[in-house]
């Protein structure tokens, strides 16, 4: 912090600074200026008092011995008052008032800053960004080993860091270090409260990670981690994927089967792709053992097959370099789970839309059950619609089960 109050120290004689100097600049100036204008003035008294005498002289009035007197007495006075001392009168003067005023008005600066400082200031935030420690890898991108290093120490100085922990056994994890993974989940487990809202979800990554620990087997141990995480939360996703692994392994396909689809209803994004996977492969076993099995719609490939063209009678409106958006979007919103973007040319243009053509991957085809598909010419070429567009719409649309394309005609003019 020294370096702190130095630096407000110099600040401050600086600003001091700003308000004496000007002070005393205009006190030489006008002094400077007051003797110019004093010694231009006697100059110009001489000049016309020797005018005078010359002019006496020349009507007669004043005779040569007078004149040569006078005029030495008017050389001798002019050069007495540019040469001799200054008179104070018309001076800037330092009086006691004057100096008092500039002196209090000084030290109102570091008073006042000092003020605002300890009511706005942030030393205190300062002091603890001072005592961070530095970069350890020198501005440096670190290796992976670096990172968990540094990690693993900051945790040990910070052993209540329940993000850090988090971070480090799922790192952990990928790394295949189970037990050390577990090690970690364990010790989230004790720092979280039992009612965070995570306290479930970390329950089940350490009942994995136990899994994963003892090869992959539901041990008792495992088990009691599950059945503990169950009563947290029926629904947690993680356990019920480990249930559908042991029941998998066991050959007990329908048991698998019912675990993974219960999980796949409350997942998304690469969980429920690998849940999906999952269940299709326990479907499949069953039907190969011959048992019946009855259609799944969560297991059905979301995607929808359009025929886009353009009515006949506004072919003349359009150009064929003309572009056309093929959107699909949950009824009654404006966010695309599936675009794909033509040319008029194209047309008529065969089209299926699925999750590859998905804007975001939290916002796919497969997340709803019912679309609106629209088609729309563009003349502007951008996304967003505007008046003199034509467009074709069809809703609503299921995302699954639909084997016949639809037709899809671009029959509207945007208003």
């Amino acid at each position: 912090m020294i370096e702190l109050w130095v630096g407000i120290a110099a600040l401050t004689i600086l600003a001091i600074a700003f308000v004496v100097l000007p002070f005393v600049r205009a006190k030489r100036l006008v002094e400077a200026s007051t003797d110019e204008d004093r010694s231009q003035q006697n100059i110009e008294i001489f000049r016309e008092r020797l005018a005078e005498l010359e002019n006496e002289k020349a009507a007669g009035n004043l005779e040569e011995s007078d004149f040569l007197t006078l005029k030495t007495e008017l050389e001798r006075n002019l050069l007495s008052d540019v040469q001799g001392p200054e008179s104070s009168s018309g001076k800037l003067q330092l009086t006691s008032q004057v100096l008092t005023t500039v002196m209090l008005l000084a030290s109102m600066i570091p008073v006042a800053g000092i003020g605002l400082y300890s009511s706005l200031g942030r030393s205190a935030d300062l002091e603890i960004a001072l005592q961070q420690p530095k970069d350890p890898f020198n501005g440096q991108v670190p290796t992976l080993e670096q990172a968990i290093a540094q990690l693993e120490k900051e945790l040990e100085m910070n052993p209540d860091n329940a993000e850090g922990w988090f971070l480090l056994s799922t790192t952990y994890m990928n790394q295949g270090r189970y037990k050390e993974g577990a090690a970690g989940f364990k010790k989230i487990l004790t720092i979280l409260p039992a009612d965070a809202p995570q306290y479930a979800s970390v329950n089940g990554q350490y009942a994995q990670a136990l899994f994963f620990a003892e090869g992959s087997k539901i041990t008792d141990g495992v088990r009691a981690q599950i059945d503990k995480t169950l009563e947290i939360e029926p629904l947690e996703i993680t356990v019920l994927g480990l249930l559908g692994i042991d029941a998998y392994e066991k050959q007990d396909y329908e048991a698998a089967l019912e675990f993974w689809l219960t999980a796949l209803r409350n997942a998304d994004g690469q969980t429920a792709d690998s849940l999906r996977s999952g269940a299709i492969k326990a479907r499949d076993r069953l039907i190969e053992q011959g048992t019946e099995v009855a259609p799944i719609p969560e297991l059905e490939i979301a995607s929808i097959s359009l025929k886009v063209d353009i009515d006949p009678s506004l072919k003349g409106q359009v150009s064929p370099e003309q572009t056309i958006f093929v959107f699909a979007r949950e009824v009654g919103q404006r966010m695309p789970l599936a675009a794909v973007k033509l040319s008029v040319s194209d047309l008529p243009a065969n089209v299926v839309l699925d999750d590859t053509m998905a804007m975001s991957p939290e916002a796919t085809l497969s997340s709803a059950a019912a679309v609106e598909v629209s088609a729309r010419i563009s003349l502007s070429g951008q996304p967003q619609a505007k008046a003199g567009d034509l467009y074709g719409i069809i809703t609503p649309v299921d995302v699954r089960g639909g084997d016949l394309p639809l037709q899809l005609i671009v029959d509207k003019v945007v208003e």
